[in-house]
């Protein structure tokens, strides 16, 4: 998981103060890796970062809003039956503030267009700003992702019920936790390392504050249903846009990505057999070559697939 380089903040006009890391040159071409659902920007494997640096990129990670060292929100989280029903509160937060928060990191940044790799609810986030800010995406990275279309990308019933536990009450708790939810998310194909996982969960714990960071994924999982259906807007998206998804996903179901590449105008899909919903060892190193290989052609102009 990532870990090298200094948190930074970046205090947004009017909006959260955001977490982040930079490892790079700085004439390197910027790639933004936008984490999923409670994650933070350790999130991302070390070597899936170490990849891309040695490929000349400059590698931006940062906690979204509600995760990691960034602003935690002050509006209640949903209850559990407005999840369940996929309903918003009223004074929920949606993907488009989301969006507009990773807008105003590449601000911070000095940053005019960078590569955008998105992960799950990260992707949800990375294609939302490509279709309302097309002049800062260079190109589009959206992994095990969907579109909020209704009938694809659901959430498997048995993730749901895991997911509807009360939240850790302890890092131990969760550490626990984040191994079962794995054990079930993830895949036999590419399985996860264990320790790496143990800590990796008790790292993002002390991160999150443990016990302050209880509303956070409700919250977000708000923003995602507040959002609704986003088909129509992704067709609006005109970066050079790459689909990679798992055959085996319990998280984010496979029509979830097929509906992604459907939906964006040219986008290429990958749809990795014996992938499930984790950024697995055994599944980086084809990650990488297949983002490399899209920087490539967004940079060489080929736009379309």
């Amino acid at each position: 998981m990532t870990g090298a380089g200094p948190d930074l903040f970046a205090d947004l006009p009017g909006g959260p103060r955001i977490c982040h890391r930079v490892e790079g040159p700085e004439d390197g071409a910027p790639v933004l890796l936008v984490a999923g659902l409670g994650l933070d920007l350790t999130s991302w494997p070390r070597r899936m970062v170490e990849g891309l640096l040695e490929r000349g990129s400059r590698v931006i990670v940062f906690d979204n809003r509600d995760a990691g060292r960034s602003t935690r929100i002050a509006t209640p989280p949903p209850s559990p039956l407005h999840s369940l029903l996929g309903r918003a509160r009223p004074d929920s937060y949606d993907l488009g503030d989301m969006a507009a928060d990773t807008v105003g990191l590449l601000d911070h940044l000095g940053i005019a267009r960078a590569h955008l790799v998105g992960m799950s609810m990260g992707g949800m986030i990375g294609q939302t700003v490509a279709a309302r800010h097309p002049d800062r995406v260079a190109t589009l990275t959206s992994i095990f992702s969907t579109t909020g279309g209704r009938g694809v990308g659901r959430v498997a019933w048995s993730t749901l019920a895991r997911m509807g536990k009360r939240p850790a009450r302890t890092a131990q708790e969760s550490v626990e936790r984040h191994l079962a939810m794995l054990a079930h998310i993830g895949s036999a194909v590419f399985p996860p390392d264990r320790d790496e996982e143990v800590a990796w969960a008790a790292r993002a714990w002390e991160r999150a504050g443990g016990v302050r960071s209880r509303g956070g994924v409700p919250r977000q999982i708000g923003a995602i249903h507040a959002s609704g259906d986003r088909t129509g807007e992704l067709a609006r998206i005109t970066a050079p846009t790459l689909v990679i998804h798992g055959d085996t996903d319990r998280m984010v179901h496979p029509s979830g990505g097929r509906a992604t590449a459907l939906a964006v105008p040219g986008a290429r899909h990958v749809e990795v057999e014996g992938m499930a919903h984790h950024l697995a060892p055994g599944v980086v190193p084809r990650l990488v070559g297949l983002i490399a290989d899209h920087l490539v052609r967004g940079a060489r102009g080929a736009g379309r697939y």
